[in-house]
């Protein structure tokens, strides 16, 4: 009686246990990690996949918000792609970094330099593709898109600024602003040209007062005039928060997983 009991238990124990668990798969999970740049010491996170998924991975760098700055290397997890990936941790199939910029400061400069080394570390550590690295960023991030993608634009399969602009969006944020077309007279046409062909797409809510329209409109329009190939979706009934409608549409992630460096 006593052997049937314990057969009977361990039975429901293995039956409440994650697949992952039975096959001895982790799942996917997020690790700490730092770098230094210039002398300045950063923290950032590493989401690495469930080991199920196939190797080399595909590399996602993601760029958070003005609200997800500082420097515990956490909170560019909680906003924009980070609470999709935590839906979907033994499913998702790319490994994703989440540098951090300081209080007060944009993506650009230093900060910039520092994604990019963030991003060389992860591909130099985990078995990665480089014809499948992508960027992403929302916001902020959305500038700091164009300004890592115009400073490697042979780098990225694909680059997808969400609620991102090229200029500043207000006089309190006039170092809210992409570098490598600062100052230029049609920074649109510059950056259709300097990332003609590159598989692009913007997404924007109609009704973003913190970062209007414009730029992406704009940009979507060079793009046509010079057959860049870019794609922009625009939300009519929402306002800044178009990165939720983008990072749960499965189409979004299809199209981006399909690209590869030529």
């Amino acid at each position: 009686m006593r052997r049937t009991l314990m057969l009977l238990l361990l039975s429901v124990l293995a039956g409440g246990a994650s697949s992952s668990t039975m096959t001895g798969d982790p799942g996917g999970h997020f690790v700490a990690r730092e770098v230094t740049v210039e002398g300045r010491q950063f923290r950032y996170q590493v989401f690495v996949p469930a080991t199920h998924v196939p190797r080399p991975l595909s590399v996602l760098l993601f760029l958070h918000g003005s609200g997800e700055r500082g420097d515990d290397g956490i909170k560019p997890t909680q906003a924009g792609v980070g609470p999709w990936i935590k839906q979907h941790m033994d499913s998702f199939p790319a490994l994703v970094v989440f540098p951090q910029v300081p209080d007060d400061e944009e993506w650009r400069g230093r900060n910039a330099r520092m994604a990019l080394a963030a991003l060389d570390a992860a591909n130099a550590e985990f078995s990665t593709d480089p014809a499948r690295n992508y960027i992403s960023g929302i916001s902020m991030g959305g500038y700091g898109t164009w300004e890592l993608a115009l400073t490697r634009p042979t780098q990225f399969a694909a680059v997808m600024p969400i609620c991102g602009a090229l200029l500043a969006p207000r006089a309190d944020r006039s170092g809210l602003i992409v570098d490598h077309v600062a100052g230029i007279a049609d920074p649109y046409d510059a950056v259709a040209s300097r990332l003609h062909g590159v598989p692009v797409w913007m997404f924007h809510g109609t009704l973003d007062t913190l970062v209007p329209t414009r730029d992406d409109r704009a940009i979507a329009q060079s793009s046509q005039k010079l057959q860049a190939g870019f794609r922009y979706t625009e939300y009519p009934d929402t306002q800044h928060n178009a990165w939720d409608p983008t990072y749960r549409n499965p189409a979004v992630w299809e199209w981006l997983f399909a690209q590869r460096r030529r």
